[in-house]
Order: C-alpha cells, then structure tokens, then sequence
C-alpha cells in the first residue's frame, strides 16, 4: 500500500472512529477509545492522553495505554522541560525520532513509568482556541512516524478534543441539573421554617424544634455541596491521583480512631484484622482514606445497637482485597445495582431516603482512579459487606522515586 493508499484508508477510519466518539459521553470511556484509535491509526505501540489544567499551568496524565494507569494519573508533567509542554505552548504537533536525545523530553517519566519512549508523535488538543490537552503516539512498531501519521493523528486530535469538551459539558451540565433539584428539599424546609418563626403563636418547644430543624439541612446543605464538588472533580478527570507507598495497618487504625466516638454512642465495636506480613499498598493516601472512612460511616450509622464492623485487608499477588463488614440492617436486594448512581439513596425503615447519595459515587469514581473495582453484597437482617479491589502493580522502591521526584505536587 503507498503513502495515499494508506492516508485515504487512514481516513475512512477516521470516519468511523468519529462515529465511536460520538456514541459515549462517559469520559473514561471516551479517553479509552481515543488512545486505542490513536494507536490503530499510527501503528504505535502505545498512546496517552495528557490534559492540561489551565489554572495550575501544568500537564497531567489521564490514560494512557501499556502503561499502569494508576500511576500515571498521578504524574504531574511541567509546560518547561517536556515535550508535551512545548506541544501546548506552541500549539503545534511535534514528531521524534529519538525522544531520548530530544532536550524536551522529561526524564523522569521513563523512570517513574519503566516505560522507555523511543519515538514519539504528538498533537494538541484544541477546541474552541484553547488548548485542553495532548494526544501522543509512542514507538512507532515499524520505521518512524510520517506525515500521513501526523496528518492522522491530528484529525483524530481535533475530533478527540470536540468529544471531550462536549462529554465535560455535558456530564457538568447533568450533575448539576440533579444537585439543584437535591437541594429542593433542604431550601424548602429552611423557607418554612423561617415563615413560622416570627408568628407570635409559637409555643418555646415549636420554635425549638423549628430551630433544630434550620440547622439539620443546613448541615445538609453543607455537606450536600462538599460531596458535590468532590464529585465533579472526580468526574472532570482533573483530579489528580498521587501515589506512594502506605502501610494500611496504620491507615486503617486512623480511621477507625475517627470513628469510635460515633461508634461507640450505640455500643457498637470496630475491629480490624490485618496480616502481619502484609506488604504496603501503593496509592493515593489521601483519598483511600476518604474511601475507607466514607464505607466505615456508613457501617457505623446503619448499623444496629450493640454490633460490630470488621475492617479487613488481605494481599494476593495481583491484588489487594479490603473489605468493610457490617451486622447491620442490610440493603434490599432490589436496592443492590443501583447504590453506586449519583443522589440514590436507601429508604429507611420509615420509609424515608437518608444521606446526599453521592457518597457511594465517590467510593466508585476513587477505586476506578485506582484501577480497581468495589462491589457489594448484604442481605437484610444480616448485614452489609462492602469489597474493594485494588490493583498490586508497583513496588515499594518505584512509589518512593515517585515521592522523592518533582513529578507530584
């Protein structure tokens, strides 16, 4: 096949890509099958995506495919000293045949990734002249990259960067649709409740209890808006995962510290059971712990007087299983598929929906950063038992070069 043999069979590929595209508006979806199609199209061995945050004027990695995930979307890239930095301050794409003697390449991801780039293609993403992110092809599987490999590539950037400010829109535009019409019911409450005080037929304990009722949905309120917002960062893709080392026996006792005191208020006992040998896991600190204290919370508050919650963790050499064990109440099984959408609550057993239903949304969007999965299963009378999967994928002594670069922030 010559040159326009390959570019006009590169375009009609691109035809149906563009097609693909279209036909998601979940964004790691999206991201997915952009950095598949890049590869199809240029015969690379591997692609990434790295979005550009324009508030931090810097670069992070999104996905990226032959490359451990989890990590990379931790991995913080400077606009000076790398390739994908020049890419987004110029706005143009750029074509290596040896990244390793370019002085734009930014070394430390070699050694971060264990992945070594050879060559590399790479293209802005732009829409509505601003620039959004990077598109590049790595290691060409056979010769270098052409012009038909640019051309290629950048149409499918130009296509991939339309998709993804669409899919941002429009996951932005519906989470916010369903967070205004949750706050609905706090606001309404909290405008009866301000009609009724002034009336001079209020007894003391009505205007009580209609005080105490003002400060419970605004709490509410509060706490609906900070789930909120750490919902659509997570679901932005913005949200950066930083990685390193951490030893889960002491993680664990931390939060259940931050728990005994509501634990303890209904006689109910937190145990954990870890193995002694058990190696660290290496992952985002921060919101692990989010992760873990959002699952532990709720075993506390559903769970009956007197009763126990088991936090547990074991390792396999693929993975790491944690898993939050409640006597509790249980969940309907009809219940069980849909716990993980946005704002769906449980009814309680008077028949009334509690807490924001974002909390188990976090949970999921925290595991899926992580490259891991969180399942669930309960039964009613007899208690709830939520799983987490984690990936085992990096070694202590990769987790600390992480650390101890200037890669994470």
């Amino acid at each position: 096949m010559n040159e326009i043999e390959q570019r006009l069979a590169g375009y009609r590929r691109l035809i149906d890509i563009a097609r693909d595209l279209a036909s998601t508006l979940d964004l790691d979806v999206l991201l997915n099958r952009i950095i598949l199609a890049a590869v199809d199209i240029t015969g690379a061995q591997a692609a990434s995506i790295l979005l550009y945050d324009d508030a931090a004027h810097q670069l992070h990695f999104q996905v990226a495919t032959d490359i451990d995930k989890p990590l990379m979307r931790g991995l913080v890239v400077p606009l000076e000293g790398s390739i994908a930095g020049w890419i987004v301050t110029h706005r143009q794409p750029v074509c290596i045949s040896n990244a390793q003697e370019d002085p734009r390449h930014f070394r430390l991801i070699a050694e971060v990734t264990n992945y070594a780039t050879n060559s590399l293609l790479g293209v802005p993403l732009i829409t509505k002249d601003k620039v959004i992110g990077v598109l590049e092809a790595l290691n060409k599987q056979s010769g270098d990259f052409t012009e038909t490999d640019e051309n290629l590539l950048s149409v499918l950037g130009a296509q991939a960067a339309v998709a993804i400010e669409n899919t941002r829109l429009f996951q932005q535009s519906d989470l916010i649709a369903d967070f205004v019409h949750e706050l609905r019911t706090p606001l309404g409450a909290i405008t009866m409740a301000t009609h009724l005080l002034p009336r001079p037929e209020m007894s003391h304990e009505q205007l009580e209890q209609t005080i105490h009722s003002i400060h419970d949905e605004t709490y509410r309120l509060n706490t609906l808006a900070s789930s909120f917002l750490d919902l659509a960062r997570l679901e932005s893709g913005r949200v950066q995962f930083h990685s390193r080392a951490i030893n889960l026996k002491t993680l664990l006792e931390e939060c259940r510290n931050v728990m005994l005191s509501q634990a303890a208020e209904n006689g109910i006992q937190i145990k954990i059971e870890i193995p002694a040998d058990l190696p660290n896991l290496t992952a985002d600190r921060d919101k692990l712990k989010q992760l873990l204290l959002n699952l532990l919370s709720n075993a506390v508050k559903y769970n009956r007087p007197n009763g126990s919650v088991t936090l547990k963790v074991q390792a396999t050499e693929k993975e790491f299983i944690l898993s939050v064990q409640d006597t509790g109440i249980g969940i309907p099984e009809k219940a069980l598929p849909n716990l993980f959408q946005k704002f769906y609550r449980v009814q309680d057993a008077e028949g009334k929906p509690s807490g924001t239903g974002l909390g188990l949304s976090i949970c999921k969007q925290i595991v899926q950063g992580h490259g891991g999965r969180i399942e669930v299963h309960s039964k009613l009378g007899e208690g709830t038992t939520f799983i987490v999967h984690l990936p085992q994928r990096f070694s202590e002594s990769a987790s600390q070069r992480v650390n101890d670069s200037t890669l994470i922030h």
